[in-house]
């Protein structure tokens, strides 16, 4: 019995890690229309600012709530 199930994991994982990667080879083929509207008319810079503002906010609030 253990080895069923072991063996109907096995097979479920690999199902499921096949249908990951196919659905990544299809998203690829596709060319995002977004990231280059924004990449041309400059507004990527901004989005790009405002994450890493955001990010660098998040670890010096965690720094300083570490030396407390």
């Amino acid at each position: 019995m253990a080895k069923y199930i072991k063996t109907a994991s096995l097979f479920i994982a690999f199902f499921v890690a096949s249908l990951v990667t196919f659905a990544q080879t299809t998203a690829a083929s596709q060319p995002v229309e977004m990231a280059d509207t924004m990449r041309s008319n400059g507004k990527i810079y901004v989005v790009v600012a405002v994450l890493s503002t955001v990010l660098a906010g998040i670890v010096l609030y965690l720094v300083r709530l570490e030396k407390k």
